[in-house]
């Protein structure tokens, strides 16, 4: 690990910890503001991999996996007030949702940006960050938020993600978790499009950008 692979550590662990804290609260009614800050993770990866190549990518990975749990175990013990009553920063259950669908998302978007890397400048971040982001979202929010693994944390009481209502408020009926993964999905698939813009310039600055059409 070199000086250089310091900065996107450093990021990749922050916005694992905010991402963290900030999925237990509502933006509206189906999002989370988690939803605006986790899909940064994808572009600091694919900058890795389009910079410094694919072992420098997953080193980043593991590494900020790692201090993101480590510091999102921490988040489990500190506890905050409202409406009268206290609540971990980080509920054991998100911290283990996040942690495996971090590490498993992330080294798939590694592995599909690899194979990728040699054709459009835009094909391999793109594709790579909606394969990663769809199989992010499925395992964070199922681990999380499920009634089926109450299990993984008795005390934490997620009876509200689980309310049956239309999915979006017009669909079939499930669990509100359900809705909100939906609405997650559709945001980062949407972020994923928009993070192209950063991705170009800042590879084109460190010229490690594929020219081909």
């Amino acid at each position: 690990m070199t000086r250089t692979h310091i900065p996107g550590i450093l990021a990749m662990a922050a916005i694992v910890l905010a991402s963290n804290i900030l999925v237990q609260f509502l933006f509206g009614q189906w999002l989370t503001w988690g939803a605006f800050t986790y899909p940064l993770a994808f572009l600091v990866t694919d900058l890795m991999n389009r910079i410094y190549g694919a072992q420098a990518a997953r080193k980043v990975v593991f590494v900020g996996f790692i201090v993101g749990v480590i510091c999102s175990l921490i988040g489990t013990q500190i506890m905050l007030q409202g409406d009268g009553y206290t609540f971990p920063a980080v509920t054991l259950r998100i911290a283990l949702g996040s942690g495996l669908a971090f590490l498993t998302a992330q080294l798939m978007d590694v592995a599909i940006f690899d194979r990728l890397r040699s054709g459009a400048w835009w094909r391999a971040p793109l594709a790579s960050t909606l394969v990663g982001s769809s199989l992010d979202t499925a395992i964070f929010f199922t681990i999380a938020f499920s009634s089926q693994l109450v299990f993984l944390e008795p005390g934490n009481d997620v009876s509200w993600a689980n309310e049956a209502i239309p999915m979006l408020g017009a669909g079939p009926v499930a669990p509100l978790w359900v809705s909100l993964a939906v609405a997650d999905w559709m945001v980062k698939l949407s972020l994923a499009l928009i993070a192209l813009i950063p991705f170009r310039m800042i590879v084109s600055r460190a010229g490690a950008v594929n020219t081909t059409a």
